[in-house]
């Protein structure tokens, strides 16, 4: 009787990994509906998981581990520097998610071109373009340096020999749910693909290899394509963020193991590829027009880097039963929150008013300090009068009404102040630490009326 060996197989999640013996038409673990694919066992049989330190390593006392500085190298570009919390740290594992078509690639083929005239090894591996289509987007860029290396692969196994033989400092994966792990019988970019391949690309990294970037594809809402457990993996997480329609990218840091995390870097996309604003406050206030009701300038903090931006507000009669609120660039729900407090504690009627805020140049914020721009704008435009042209906005507003302190004062404060502005409203316990700012006079505000009365006035 002829016998036929049975393959083991398992469903695994697609949103977050969760694995199941049997199919299931909603995940246990994360809630995703019909996300559940069959997938096969190893074929290889258990691997060895990596280790980060020598075989047989005893445990140590923390006291008497030695520090040392880490060192960095510069990746060429000093927005994405900025991010990475000052260079590029020999052996760690970095991934950069975005919508398709933001122009991850085109950032990491920038960042290649500008290391490989400084003596610093790259391999670019792509799993998505050819060599032909590599080198058209070379040139559409205008640079093609001689000493970049390029490999169009898609197995794992191929990858990790090139960079054994080539020994590069720097690899480029794109992207990530491409590469093909041959132990693994399931399709690419799947959970356990992706994490497989990702854990491989690590222990290269930690062992004493390469700095490694991968690209990660996000889904539709927003998140990183793949199991959770690959921005846990990783030391360095960065979004590329922007809106098709605009010509700003931001690259944010939402993790870092060596720098700070929220930091910032913006870039304009151009015929010939990225170009970095080394001064965003001023681009993002070129088009702002003076003596217009419903504008406030409010100094947000991405990160290190104290930002200078416009909030527009917009309010009209409202002819249907339920009111308007429409948001762009900014939280829906914190909107209608002070839009609220605006009502209640200062006393502007918006029950029948349609409200429009937006920020201009297609920036994204969230931080609590805007609060206090948005409340002026939407108040400007209520009472159809325009703020002063050189007075900036720092502070969030609560339920009360009051204005509570923010992170760093003095450093948005000097940052308005090198633009030109000369009047700054800010929370009056911030009053003591920001102390004298030359060119600009500050004044403290308590609350939502003291502001709106200093401002129209």
């Amino acid at each position: 009787m002829r016998s036929r060996a049975t393959r083991k197989t398992h469903y695994v999640c697609q949103s977050c990994g969760f694995i199941s013996p049997k199919w299931l038409g909603r995940c246990p673990d994360c809630g995703a509906w019909n996300q559940m694919l069959e997938e096969a066992g190893t074929a290889g049989g258990k691997r060895s998981p990596s280790s980060l330190g020598p075989a047989g390593e005893a445990p140590r006392l923390l006291a008497e581990v030695a520090a040392s500085p880490v060192p960095r190298f510069s990746s060429g570009l000093p927005e994405l520097d900025r991010v990475l919390g000052g260079g590029i740290i020999p052996g760690s594992l970095i991934l950069v998610g975005g919508d398709p078509g933001i122009g991850k690639s085109t950032l990491l083929l920038q960042t290649a071109f500008a290391m490989a005239p400084t003596g610093v090894k790259v391999l670019y591996v792509s799993g998505e373009e050819s060599n032909a289509q590599i080198k058209m987007r070379a040139d559409r860029l205008g640079a093609s340096p001689p000493d970049l290396y390029i490999l169009c692969e898609t197995r794992l196994e191929a990858v990790l020999t090139a960079v054994q033989q080539l020994r590069p400092a720097v690899v480029i994966a794109d992207s990530i749910q491409t590469l093909v792990h041959a132990d693994i019988e399931s399709l690419p970019g799947s959970v356990t693909q992706v994490r497989e391949c990702s854990n491989a690309l690590l222990a290269c990294a930690k062992a004493g290899g390469p700095a490694v970037f991968i690209v990660g594809h996000v889904t539709k809402e927003g998140v990183l394509a793949g199991p959770r457990i690959l921005e846990h993996m990783v030391d360095t997480v960065l979004y590329f963020e922007g809106e098709r329609q605009h010509e700003y990218r931001i690259l944010r840091t939402v993790k870092n193991r060596f720098g700070p995390t929220n930091e910032v870097g913006i870039f304009e996309m151009g015929s010939q590829g990225l170009i970095q604003i080394g001064d965003p406050s001023r681009l993002f206030l070129n088009e702002r027009r003076e003596a217009v009701p419903g504008s406030a300038i409010a100094v947000s903090l991405e990160g290190t880097r104290p930002l200078l931006i416009e909030i527009q507000s917009l309010t009209a009669t409202s002819y249907f039963g339920m009111p308007q609120r429409r948001v762009s660039g900014l939280d829906y729900n914190r909107c209608c929150l002070l839009l609220a407090v605006l009502e209640r504690r200062a006393g502007l009627s918006l029950a029948a008013q349609d409200v429009f805020l937006s920020v201009a140049g297609g920036l994204t914020v969230n931080e609590p300090a805007v609060d206090l721009a948005i409340i002026a704008a939407a108040a400007s435009s209520v009472k159809d009068k325009p703020l002063a042209a050189d007075v900036a906005l720092i502070g969030e507003v609560g339920l009360g009404g009051e204005i509570r302190p923010v992170t760093q004062p003095k450093r948005r404060c000097q940052e308005a102040a090198q633009l030109g502005f000369t009047l700054c409203l800010l929370p009056a316990r911030d009053l003591e630490k920001v102390g004298q700012v030359r060119g600009m006079e500050c004044l403290g505000v308590g609350s939502v009326q003291e502001a709106l009365a200093r401002l129209f006035s």
